[in-house]
């Protein structure tokens, strides 16, 4: 009977409380508190009515008992249920704060919560001792001033991002050290990782901020930072130095060209013997040969060091393909290779630093004789496409491997680069190549495959504008630009295409 009493009254405390809540289901704890509010006055629903009985007749004490415990029962459970529903969000809440504040208490660094001030409320973490020990009473004041001097811009900056509708900012911040350690610094560096909370208006409500002390990373910075100083300095140290020598080395040389030159002309007397005049012009070869490998390791410093200056001026670059051509026409011949060009009716006049263009023609020509073997041939091709010059070099000879592609470009550095190897150079023609192509505002483009021959492709603005657009009253432009080892293969490794139709087509 008690059981399937109970099971009534929970049934009745459920329908009232579920239509009361808008058809949730009741919470059980209030529906135990009916019950036992029930139990405490079934006693009364007896007691009252028989003790009223004595004052007044029966026809009056049981209604009037009865209504009067009833309405009791109704007031008191209303009274319970609402005291307990105002109370147990509070009560949640509470346990809630206290489950963030625990899980705050194990994450690394300090755990602040700012309002939308910037003002401290309170704090936590697991290093929150070791910060607290060095910041200035933090609670009720603004963060900021716990800040240095010239890092509370960015502070207050992030701070006004979440005002305006960012969910996170990630600042790096200095706070100030009052006492100083024996092995501190005056100032702390953190990393503040700062989140917004918001009412459900989409305002802002606080802020989380998690402080990270990052004077590891600080330190590795630095020492990057030196690093990178210190390679900076000795490339430029480099540079001064290759400018140095080669100009100090181009006086001399010139000295042994003009006596070689003045006892090969035998102006002063003759030679006793053919010995003689072989000695003086294997002399003139070396000193040449040795004077270009100076001029273009002084081109090649100027480049890098950011100090080569283009002479910007009007003129006719099928004279410049047919000079070249016939300077090292011999040298084809030489080796049993057809040199020839073609060049587009109509090119006319180019604006550009002439001699930086014919260097140009002549490394590229150079590097294709030297590398194809007797029988091949060597095309030079020049034309204009859209608003540019467009200069082609392309031959039938040993080509390059295409892992070898990358060494491309690299000052000193040469693909066949055994001790054994056949070909003779510096490295440094393809280097230059790129570096004067580059001052121009050009492109460099090679393909190859061994065995079958070479392509080179140099694109220039017709116009010069390329190079500067103010050049100014006497066309003299200095550049800035870098000649990186390690970026330019790079870029010529994503310009290079994947087909070699058209280099087949011009090897053909």
């Amino acid at each position: 009977m008690a059981d399937r009493a109970k099971a009534i009254l929970d049934r009745a405390a459920d329908r009232c409380l579920a239509s009361n809540a808008g058809g949730e289901p009741a919470d059980p704890r209030e529906i135990a508190v009916l019950r036992h509010l029930a139990a405490g006055f079934a006693v009364m629903l007896l007691a009252v009515p028989l003790t009223l009985s004595f004052y007044y007749g029966p026809a009056v004490a049981l209604p009037l008992g009865f209504a009067a415990v009833v309405s009791l029962f109704l007031l008191c459970a209303v009274a319970l249920i609402a005291l307990r529903r105002a109370t147990y969000p509070a009560a949640a809440d509470s346990d809630a704060d206290t489950e963030v504040r625990s899980t705050f208490d194990v994450c690394p660094g300090l755990i602040l919560g700012l309002d939308t001030a910037g003002n401290v409320r309170e704090a936590g973490g697991r290093d929150r001792d070791m910060f607290l020990s060095f910041l200035r009473e933090p609670f009720g004041r603004p963060f900021a001033e716990q800040v240095h001097v010239s890092d509370r811009i960015a502070f207050v900056q992030a701070l006004d991002e979440l005002r305006q509708g960012a969910d996170a900012v990630v600042i790096d911040l200095r706070l100030d050290r009052p006492v100083i350690g024996i092995d501190q610094a005056q100032f702390m560096n953190v990393r503040m990782d700062m989140t917004a909370t918001r009412r459900p208006d989409g305002q802002l409500s606080g802020v989380y901020a998690q402080l990270l002390d990052i004077a590891g990373e600080m330190s590795i910075r630095n020492v990057a930072l030196e690093k990178e100083d210190e390679a900076v300095a000795a490339h430029e140290a480099k540079s001064r130095f290759l400018a140095a020598v080669s100009h100090e080395m181009r006086t001399p040389l010139n000295a042994i060209l003009g006596f070689s030159d003045i006892l090969a002309g035998e102006y002063f007397g003759k030679l006793e013997n053919d010995r003689q005049r072989e000695y003086v012009q294997l002399i003139r070869q070396s000193g040449a040969h040795l004077l270009s490998v100076v001029n273009a390791m002084l081109d090649m410093s100027k480049i890098e060091a950011g100090r080569y200056e283009l002479m910007l001026e009007p003129f006719v670059i099928g004279e410049a393909v047919s000079e070249c051509e016939q300077m090292l026409s011999l040298q084809a011949a030489s080796k049993g290779v057809t040199l020839t060009s073609r060049i587009a009716r109509g090119l006319g006049e180019v604006v550009a630093d002439e001699r930086a263009v014919r260097q140009v023609l002549i490394n590229l020509v150079g590097n294709a004789i030297k590398f194809t073997e007797g029988g091949g041939s060597v095309i030079i091709d020049a034309s204009r496409e859209g608003d540019d010059l467009k200069i082609v070099v392309s031959d039938t000879g040993i080509g390059i491997a295409p892992d070898k592609m990358a060494l491309i470009g690299r000052p000193f550095t040469q693909v066949h680069s055994d001790l054994n190897r056949a070909y003779e150079g510096s490295g440094l023609g393809l280097s230059l190549v790129k570096g004067l192509t580059a001052l121009h505002g050009g492109t460099f483009l090679m393909e190859s495959r061994p065995g079958e021959g070479t392509v080179v492709t140099v694109r220039l603005p017709a116009d010069g504008s390329g190079a500067d657009a103010d050049a100014g009253e006497h066309n003299m432009v200095e550049f800035p630009p870098r000649l990186k080892a390690m970026d330019r293969p790079a870029t010529m490794e994503s310009e290079r295409k994947t087909g070699y139709d058209e280099a087949k087509a011009k090897i053909a």
